[in-house]
């Protein structure tokens, strides 16, 4: 562990606070823009999150805003620590880079607070800083050797084979990957990500993190990716230019939003539209390896005609009694029957999770999009369900919506 940070660093950092919560958007940005000017640096990231209104930008200076109001109380921002290590393990992200997002702050913080960063406050920041960083590496050192440990696992890029390309829906599309070495993939934990280095034809290669939308199995992975019309171009060009026999390179699962191996506690999963990806990959878990936990698979989305792997999902439930399965649709089509192909129209109602669910007695796992999110996240704690017991996986950044 690092040494502990000096009193005088932490007077220093909170004192600086009311500052970062006014200008960290501007210190972020400003700090970006540095960072980028190394070509080498800028392909490490995704820019689909990046830009002066990208969610990154916010979402760091939530984070760094977070890091100063806890500086006396580290313990709070375990939580952050796992999802930040486990986002830099799937982007490779190296102890060599650490220095160049060190001088990119640095230099942002002096930028935009001018002579209100003095030389103490700036060498306070920066033992801050690495501080954490020699936290995160520490972190990332385990998990990187747990991985690499495991039967399947490996570090940095792996070449993997298109095996299969499914049709899934009107919008979504399944990849089946199988590792082109031949050998066996690392058993994700159910409801982790892949993180992908796409290469288009004349472009810059683009980063993107999937899902896994199936169980764990030793041989290959499935990824379910909805085409976004207005997307940056990872999910444009998955489903527009890779064939089966194409080759994705990924570096291994990540993700600290999965089902525990030694789950006792009944789960209920949400998803909204693609959210259900990484919950697929959990109820194929449940039927495989937890068949007498109970759980409850709640989905929503705009109609069948956008609805993934349901008859697969439903197939789960005739050789797993203890899994349910409901589905929502927002909208759907006229053929669409209640009782037949969905159970209920519109949005998932909490009250019917009061109803129909042990809602206080469970573990409770959520994927969807913002409002999906803003509205379970807040309507579950008001509904009495501790906080400890909501578990999200968010699609992007985790900014300032759900720090909230």
């Amino acid at each position: 562990m690092p040494q502990p940070l000096t009193p005088a660093t932490i007077a220093i950092v909170k004192a600086t606070t009311p500052a970062i919560a006014e200008h960290g958007t501007a210190i972020t940005s400003a700090m970006y823009a540095r960072l980028f000017q190394d070509e080498h640096i800028k392909a490490l990231f995704n820019h689909a999150n990046q830009g002066e209104s990208g969610m990154q930008v916010h979402a760091l200076a939530a984070a760094i805003l977070g890091y100063a109001r806890n500086i006396d109380n580290l313990g709070a921002l375990a939580p952050v620590v796992e999802r930040i290590a486990y986002k830099h393990v799937g982007y490779h992200i190296l102890p060599e880079h650490y220095p160049y997002v060190a001088n990119a702050l640095l230099a942002a913080i002096k930028d935009v607070l001018g002579d209100a960063a003095t030389d103490e406050v700036l060498a306070a920041w920066g033992e801050a800083y690495w501080f954490l960083a020699d936290v995160l590496k520490a972190r990332e050192v385990v998990l990187r050797d747990e991985i690499q440990a495991a039967q399947g696992g490996w570090n940095g890029w792996r070449r993997f084979v298109v095996a299969d390309k499914i049709r899934e829906s009107s919008t979504i599309t399944s990849f089946i990957l199988r590792p082109e070495d031949g050998g066996p993939v690392l058993r994700h934990k159910p409801g982790q990500y892949l993180t992908f280095r796409l290469k288009p034809a004349s472009a810059p290669d683009l980063k993107r993190n999937y899902s896994i939308s199936c169980g764990p199995n030793g041989e290959y992975y499935r990824i379910s990716v909805k085409r976004e019309a207005d997307g940056q171009g990872g999910s444009r060009f998955l489903h527009d230019h890779v064939h089966v026999g194409d080759v994705l390179e990924t570096t291994p699962p990540a993700g600290d939003f999965f089902l525990p191996e030694d789950q006792q506690r009944p789960i209920i999963l949400l998803s909204g539209g693609v959210g259900l990806t990484p919950m697929v990959s959990m109820v194929d878990a449940v039927a495989r390896d937890h068949s007498g936990l109970e759980a409850h698979y709640i989905h929503g989305t705009i109609s069948s005609e956008t609805h993934a792997l349901d008859d697969h999902v439903r197939a789960l439930t005739t050789t797993c009694p203890s899994l349910r399965v409901a589905t929502f649709y927002s909208d759907p089509l006229p053929s669409d029957v209640i009782g037949e192909n969905h159970d209920g129209q519109g949005f998932v109602p909490i009250e019917w999770l009061q109803a129909n669910t042990p809602l206080l007695d469970a573990d409770i796992f959520l994927c969807g999009p913002k409002p999906f999110l803003r509205a379970f996240v807040s309507g579950l704690a008001l509904a009495g369900v501790p906080a400890a017991r909501i578990h999200y996986e968010f699609f992007g950044p985790a900014d300032e919506l759900l720090a909230a």
